[in-house]
């Protein structure tokens, strides 16, 4: 492989290794306001959109152990990459998509999982990292009020018994 080629490559290799995901997008169709918007959205997303050769995203997911998608990777491709959020940039996809009617999600990567196009629309409609932190922390602190609430419900009872008690006068 020429150098330059091997550069590339290797640029790629670096972006797929700080990226907990790879999504990748079949462009074609789409004019350069359309990619150019699409490349903003997924930029708020904590995403980017960057377009690739075909033959160098293979040899870039090869060269660090990835999942092979030899099957997915024809026409034109971009690939979708992030530090944090994949349901963040899936999200945006999804919208974009359907507003648009293009890019065609092709296929993703999550650690090291291959992901269909469903299965990437499905994580879309996941609520955002904090909506499931939230409830994360609702689920982990609902036994312990309960067991609160358990524990001072007979106290509160018998308060309750020993006033009426005392107000009827006996």
């Amino acid at each position: 492989m020429r150098p330059e080629k091997s550069g590339v490559v290797a640029e790629i290799q670096q972006k797929v290794q700080k990226s907990p995901y790879v999504l990748v997008v079949d462009f074609t169709g789409m004019n350069i306001e359309e990619f150019a918007e699409l490349r903003k959205r997924l930029d708020t997303a904590g995403a980017t959109l960057h377009v690739v050769k075909n033959t160098f995203l293979r040899k870039a997911l090869k060269g660090e152990s990835l999942p092979e998608l030899e099957d997915h990777l024809k026409g034109q491709s971009a690939m979708v990459y992030g530090a944090s959020d994949v349901a963040a940039a899936a999200k945006v996809l999804k919208t974009f998509a359907a507003e648009f009617e293009r890019p065609k999600v092709k296929v993703g990567i999550l650690d090291r999982a291959v992901l269909d196009q469903p299965s990437i629309y499905a994580l879309a409609d996941l609520p955002a990292r904090e909506v499931l932190l939230a409830q994360l922390l609702g689920l982990i602190s609902q036994p312990a009020s309960t067991l609160a609430r358990l524990i001072n419900t007979p106290a509160a009872q018998l308060a309750q018994v020993l006033k009426a008690k005392s107000e009827k006068g006996d």
